[in-house]
C-alpha cells in the first residue's frame, strides 16, 4: 500500500493495485492544442444529459464544436458501462473550468439530468468505479508530484449543479 492526503482528510494507505492504469480507449484528435504548464485539479464534470449508453465522447466532442469549440474541452469521457474514453489528449489544457483550464485535467461522466433536464447523481456503478480508479491513478501515479486536488466542477463557485453529486467527500469516502 501507499499513503497519501485527500484535502481536509487524514493521510490513509491505498492498495497499490488501485494505482495501475486503468484501460482508456483512444480517439485521435486532428487538431493541434497548447500543452498544459502544470496539473492543481483533477475536475469532475458531467455532460448535464440523461445516462444515455449512447453518449460517448464523440457525442460531446459535437455538442463542443457546435459551440464554437476546437473540440471536446474534457481530457477523459466516462461512459455508462464505465469504459474511459479520451477526449483532449492529456498533456493539453483543456476547456472545462473557466479560469483554470491551463491547471487542470477534465473528466466528463456521461449523465447528470433527467429527461426534463433536472440535475440528479444518475450515474451508473460502473462509471462511478471508473472514475474513481483513474482519478487514483491520475494523482497519485502520473502527477504524484504535483498532488492535484480533486474537485466537482460546482467547487469552482459556478452557478450549476455539475457533476450532480458532491466529489470532495465521495472521494475521501471511496479512498480510505
Amino acid at each position: 500500500t501507499r499513503s497519501f492526503h485527500v484535502t481536509g482528510v487524514q493521510t490513509c494507505a491505498l492498495p497499490i493495485l488501485y494505482m495501475e492504469k486503468p484501460t482508456i480507449k483512444s480517439n485521435k484528435l486532428f487538431v493541434s492544442l497548447k500543452k498544459r504548464p502544470k496539473t492543481k485539479y483533477l475536475v469532475v464534470h458531467c455532460s448535464a444529459t440523461v445516462n444515455s449508453p449512447d453518449f460517448d465522447w464523440k457525442t460531446i466532442d459535437r455538442m463542443h464544436r457546435q459551440k464554437g469549440w476546437i473540440c471536446i474541452g474534457y481530457h477523459f469521457v466516462i461512459r455508462t458501462d464505465g469504459t474511459i474514453e479520451e477526449g483532449r489528449p492529456l498533456d493539453t489544457i483543456g476547456a472545462h473550468v473557466k479560469g483554470h483550464n491551463e491547471e487542470s485535467v477534465g473528466i466528463c461522466l456521461i449523465g447528470g439530468t433527467n429527461l426534463k433536464g433536472v440535475p440528479m447523481d444518475n450515474f451508473t456503478k460502473a462509471q462511478k468505479d471508473s472514475l474513481l480508479k483513474l482519478l487514483v491513478w491520475l494523482q497519485k501515479d502520473v502527477y504524484a508530484a504535483e498532488e492535484p486536488t480533486v474537485l466537482g466542477h460546482r467547487d469552482f463557485g459556478v452557478n450549476k449543479a455539475c457533476p450532480c453529486f458532491d466529489v470532495i467527500p465521495w472521494y475521501a469516502q471511496n479512498t480510505h
